[in-house]
């Protein structure tokens, strides 16, 4: 500072003096203490004895004195707790000076950048961690949604392999179904599953040239189950293929049915079925019925309806079971309907049930060009707002 005017080299000693804690020490060639001045106490120096052995008192001193050169300093050096100083050393002739030049703050201040960049070091550790977790993670989701990828086309696949199977099995089913009669009498049908498989089944077919059987059946439930049971039945009745059984007798078809089909040994299926024998020259049909819904016998001009519904649990519920048959007479230009339930039991728009009346006094209208069949389902999906619950199924003849 020899160029600054005395005054402010003054004022900077003066500053730096207040400001650092400045202390000092001096001492001789003997290594004995023979001055000491400045902020002592600052570095928990006072009391210092004066004459007596400079190493011996103050203790960071020991193997420091007496210095190799002048000026050498020693940096940053823990005097006491929480207090840090840079030591000078200068020989001067016969005295050693050592100053004590408080660096606390700066101490601090270099040990809080040294944990930040500890810290930074450690975040960036950390966020290297997170990264490749991350990453992993990332590999670990692609190479999952590959695989639902790939399963959700093997699904895609196979439900469209079943979708095809479930066509083919419905076309089958269709094909079992009686074509249209013209003669000598009328006869047609509407069959709607509302699944790709139902449980309904229908048919009529000439057992003799005397006696014509028709029939219509409901097994429980949708789907491959019920919809393999009505084929196997319906192919029983087409084929009479009960041994002993007269299947001009339906008291004896719906019995011995029964006893072929009890719901332990065929898979908890049962069916219901409304089974007759119409003999043309006498004007007669024999029914029987197991658990299902009346057929309606009604006269040409509509004025009478007959339900032809007898007595009898559905087949396969009770063992031993012995079923009734009626026989009934049958007017000229008289219709017979045969129906499943779901040509009736469907739910209203307000949630009650359409009433099993509704229906008869449907059919007691003369049909529009043989297309009342049609206009009850139609009249149904509007009333359901849709696809129906459950199979539609009836079979209109005109006698």
């Amino acid at each position: 500072m020899t160029a600054l005017p005395v005054s402010v080299a003054d004022s900077l000693h003066a500053s730096i003096h207040r400001q650092r804690e400045l202390a000092y020490l001096q001492i001789d060639t003997e290594l004995r203490l023979v001055g000491a001045g400045g902020h002592l106490e600052y570095y928990g120096l006072e009391g210092l004895e004066i004459g007596a052995s400079a190493c011996e008192q103050v203790f960071f001193l020991e193997g420091l004195l007496p210095p190799t050169q002048s000026p050498s300093f020693v940096r940053s050096l823990e005097i006491v707790a929480d207090r840090a100083a840079d030591l000078q050393f200068y020989l001067d002739g016969d005295h050693i000076w050592v100053v004590l030049l408080d660096v606390t703050a700066e101490r601090d201040e270099s040990r809080r950048m040294q944990q930040r960049a500890y810290d930074m070091t450690l975040l960036r550790e950390k966020e290297a961690l997170l990264n490749r977790r991350l990453e992993s993670a990332n590999a670990a989701l692609r190479a999952a949604q590959g695989e639902l990828e790939r399963s959700r086309l093997e699904l895609e696949s196979a439900h469209s392999r079943l979708q095809a199977d479930l066509a083919e099995a419905a076309h089958y089913v269709r094909s079992l179904l009686p074509a249209p009669l013209s003669e000598p009498f009328r006869a047609d049908w509407r069959f709607v599953p509302s699944a790709a498989l139902g449980g309904d089944a229908l048919g009529y077919h000439w057992i003799d040239s005397e006696h014509f059987a028709l029939y219509l059946l409901d097994v429980c439930g949708h789907g491959v189950g019920p919809s393999l049971m009505s084929v196997a039945v319906l192919h029983m009745l087409r084929t009479r293929s009960l041994r002993g059984i007269d299947f001009r007798n339906p008291a004896q078809v719906l019995s011995s049915l029964n006893d072929a089909y009890q719901m332990q040994s065929a898979s908890d299926l049962y069916f219901t079925l409304w089974y007759g024998v119409y003999q043309p020259r006498e004007r007669t049909l024999k029914y029987g019925c197991a658990g299902h819904p009346p057929a309606l016998l009604v006269s040409a001009d509509g004025s009478a309806v007959e339900h032809l519904k007898l007595a009898g649990v559905p087949i396969g519920l009770v063992d031993g079971v012995k079923y009734a048959s009626a026989t009934v007479s049958v007017p000229a230009q008289s219709r017979l309907y045969i129906l499943s339930d779901g040509t009736f039991e469907v739910q209203k728009p307000d949630g009650a049930m359409l009433a099993f009346d509704e229906l008869v006094e449907f059919v007691r209208c003369p049909p529009r060009a043989d297309s009342d069949l049609d206009d009850w389902l139609q009249h149904l999906v509007q009333l359901r707002g849709g696809s129906l619950d459950d199979d539609f199924s009836i079979v209109r003849f005109g006698f």
